[in-house]
């Protein structure tokens, strides 16, 4: 008998001990699915260890049901991740292992009942001698099976369970188990190859010998042969026709061969690789090929100004890194942003590149984790979830933007992307870099006590000057309304120049949508999301108010809920409302909008942002997501429609984001040979983080936010825990947070 160590995908705090003969010990590799008894319920559980012995303690020990893969999921050095992960965020390993895992891998037990003719006669005479039949045997009373969701409605009670195991003794109804399937499997091609058989032209017809034709000049693409049936179908309709007489005259081979799906699409371009570093590029390398090469654990938080070629730093140390026979790990903040590495990433390293991130199908996300666990891919790229990639033995990992809120899981399971990643490169013995134009000052506080490396970087790539910014104080613009416009004078006049210029110009407001709210002009009330309590925000494309925390949404048509009145105005303004303001100041501007209304998928995101690189946008209006990697040579002008959005919110770090995404926006001006030019409209333009954006001035706004946190014992100087509480009804759950 051999022990096991199961994670099982429930949410059970501890690691439970299975057994299972010894001779199944080849199958047993840490990393395999297995499906396990779990009190009446089949659940999937993950092994994580083996062991000879029982552990101490009085227990009966069940033994496993089936041994669902051939091959581990996810290597054996994943393990102490995964249970310090769990340990540390308060959270069940089987649950973390499940989350990480492409979604559609776990299986469990289900039951069904299967109702016979003559049981279901019976059971309804039954129910018929009832005063009042309760609701849960109507299904029962005829005949055929009865579904997974019903059943379980069914067998609510003890006794209803009960009544269910006598009728079955009496022969009326049958209670059946079964084990779901995957959702998700590997994708495989019927592929086929010539054979070095002369091909006998007087007896084959013309179909046979184009197929034949085809096979030969197709299989140049694969180093074994091999063609798959679509490819020739694609080429030639009646190919798969030929190929059972093909293969009975010995000319081919047929056989079923695993494929991948490609999750890539539109390549995103790239940029040649420089010739030589400059000197701030080659300090920063010489620092972590270093550590790479004493391959021990170390930590460099890289800061370097938006285009200072931190991107070029990454491929080179990634390069090095694979060169030792190690893997890399490449983090960002969003999908956005990986695509902009991607095209970078597959010129220098092609195939042994691998993408993982919530943008893929479920299938794209299962290949590409196969070929991550084989070793076919070494490098991989993706957004917060990529952390749990199955890589062995990393040497580096890479975390763009590591200031970004985004690394920050809010839902399920709750955890820092940033901070595990620096966990597991410690757990690899790995080198750890943190990137970013505009560090979270808890990395700096970190940097500057010893815990990280600083590596600076204060010079653009070719000593192109920081862009110049002007800030526009809102409150002294003239206006009849005595509210200002949407644009100052001053900001319209500096995109007609631009224009004029024949450059381009990026707008930037970080919040989607037409208007903030619907307001009601009758009695004032917002119209609010049913669930969160939050003001609806109008999206005029669609007709819709949309809650931008869970959702929710009410046609834009609609009556307050206050007072019933139709009466309902929109206030504020959005991205929506900027890309038509600027189409009636600017008609003959091409003029594009870049948010996630706009780019929900990787395709309609791809094409736009092809479109303004090919100069086919003047004007491309955006929220975060046209903020940070992006090099756009020929934008010269930015232009913040408000810079004060996130500056009202209540949290401690709102200077702090503030000056981070203006700093990032101001970053993609001048990019190019032309200087560029950044303006900036606020009603606070002597707010610290106003002031040190403008002045390009990292280290006074570090020095402003550490002064006011240590005397608030913010973080770095203390932790904070979220407590929140859930229910459907708002009076409970208010009862219970006093409580």
């Amino acid at each position: 008998m051999l022990y096991l160590d199961v994670a099982a995908a429930s949410p059970i705090d501890s690691i439970l001990t299975y057994g299972a003969p010894a001779s199944l010990a080849d199958r047993l590799v840490p990393g395999v699915r297995l499906l396990v008894p779990l009190g009446r319920s089949t659940v999937t559980g993950y092994l994580l260890g083996v062991s000879p012995t029982k552990p101490r303690g009085e227990f009966s020990v069940r033994p496993v049901i089936d041994i669902i893969d051939d091959e581990p999921l996810f290597p054996a050095s994943m393990i102490g991740f995964f249970k310090w992960l769990a340990d540390y965020y308060h959270y069940p390993i089987g649950e973390i292992i499940k989350s990480a895992l492409p979604a559609g891998l776990t299986r469990k037990g289900v039951r069904t009942i299967e109702v016979f003719e003559e049981g279901a006669g019976h059971i309804k005479e039954y129910a018929d001698t009832l005063p009042r039949p309760p609701s849960w045997i109507k299904p029962l009373c005829r005949p055929g099976p009865v579904g997974a969701e019903a059943t379980r409605a069914i067998r609510k009670t003890r006794k209803r369970i009960e009544t269910l195991r006598q009728w079955q003794d009496k022969g009326w109804i049958r209670l059946v188990e079964s084990v779901t399937k995957d959702k998700v499997r590997e994708k495989k091609e019927v592929c086929v190859r010539r054979t070095p058989l002369p091909a006998p032209e007087d007896r084959l017809k013309p179909s046979e010998r184009k197929t034949l034709r085809l096979v030969t000049e197709l299989a140049g693409r694969d180093t074994a042969g091999w063609v798959g049936r679509r490819d020739l179908n694609r080429v030639y309709r009646g190919a798969s026709a030929t190929f059972n007489r093909l293969a009975d005259l010995g000319l081919i081979e047929i056989c079923e061969r695993r494929v991948y799906r490609d999750p890539f699409g539109m390549r995103p371009p790239s940029y040649p690789v420089p010739d030589r570093l400059t000197l701030e590029q080659r300090r920063a390398m010489d620092a972590i090929v270093a550590a790479l090469d004493n391959k021990k654990f170390a930590t460099f938080l890289l800061h370097g100004v938006t285009g200072s070629g931190k991107t070029e730093v990454y491929l080179r140390a990634a390069a090095h890194c694979l060169a030792q026979g190690r893997s890399v790990l490449t983090l960002v903040p969003e999908i956005a942003l990986a695509t902009q590495l991607e095209g970078n990433f597959l010129d220098r390293f092609g195939d042994t590149v691998a993408l993982l991130h919530s943008g893929l199908s479920r299938g794209e996300r299962l290949d590409q984790w196969l070929r991550i666990c084989r070793g076919e891919a070494r490098l991989v790229i993706g957004a917060r979830s990529a952390l749990f990639a199955p890589l062995s033995d990393i040497g580096l990992v890479i975390v763009d933007e590591e200031h970004d809120a985004a690394y920050k899981q809010e839902d399920g399971f709750r955890y820092h992307g940033r901070d595990a990643a620096v966990l597991r490169a410690s757990l690899e013995t790995a080198v750890c870099v943190l990137g970013s134009a505009t560090p979270s000052v808890v990395s700096r506080y970190h940097a500057d006590s010893g815990k990280y490396t600083l590596i600076t970087m204060r010079k653009r790539v070719a000593d192109r000057p920081m862009p110049e910014v002007e800030v526009i104080d809102l409150k002294k613009v003239p206006t009849i309304t005595r509210h200002p416009p949407l644009f100052a004078p001053s900001f319209v006049k500096a995109i007609q120049r631009t224009l004029a210029d024949g450059n381009q110009a990026l707008v930037f407001l970080n919040r989607r949508g037409y208007a903030n709210l619907m307001l009601c002009r009758d009695c004032g009330t917002p119209v609010q999301c049913r669930r969160c309590q939050i003001s609806l925000t109008l999206h005029q494309q669609g007709g819709r108010l949309v809650c931008h925390y869970c959702g929710f949404e009410l046609p834009a048509r609609t009556l307050c809920a206050a007072c019933r009145s139709a009466n309902l105005v929109p206030v504020g303004s959005g991205t929506e409302k900027v890309e038509e303001e600027l189409a009636v100041k600017f008609p003959d501007a091409r003029i594009a909008r870049l948010d996630r209304d706009t780019a929900a998928d990787r395709k309609a995101y791809m094409t736009i942002l092809h479109a303004v690189r090919n100069r086919d946008i003047d004007i491309l209006v955006g929220t975060q997501m046209i903020t940070k990697g992006h090099h756009f040579p020929h934008v010269t002008l930015v232009g913040v429609v408000w810079a004060d959005a996130g500056l009202g919110l209540p949290d401690f770090k709102a200077g702090e984001r503030t000056f981070q995404i203006l700093t990032q926006v101001f970053g993609r001006a001048g990019r190019g040979e032309k200087k560029g030019r950044v303006l900036v409209q606020t009603h606070f333009p002597e707010h610290y983080s106003i002031t040190t954006a403008r002045e390009h001035d990292y280290d006074r706004l570090f020095a402003e936010e550490i002064r006011l946190r240590e005397k608030l014992r913010y973080p770095p100087f203390s932790r904070l825990i979220n407590i929140r509480f859930e229910g459907k009804d708002n009076t409970s759950v208010r009862a219970a947070a006093e409580q």
